[in-house]
């Protein structure tokens, strides 16, 4: 594994734990586990994203 390879992982985890959205995996996964689906834009899935994030009473400590 190259250092470069070895920055990216460690990026993809870091935004993992943090809970960062991931639009390449959204992509892989509609891709591979629905075909014929069009993913949405990658606007279109952080702004999905962010209202589920926010729309979801009492899922929050604050």
């Amino acid at each position: 594994m190259t250092v470069s390879d070895r920055i990216r992982a460690l990026g993809l985890l870091i935004r993992r734990v943090i809970g960062v959205p991931d639009y390449d995996r959204y992509v892989e996964h509609i891709l591979a586990a629905h075909p014929g689906t069009e993913p949405m834009g990658r606007e279109e899935f952080m702004r999905s994203r962010l209202e589920e994030k926010y729309s979801r009473p009492g899922s929050r400590c604050c």
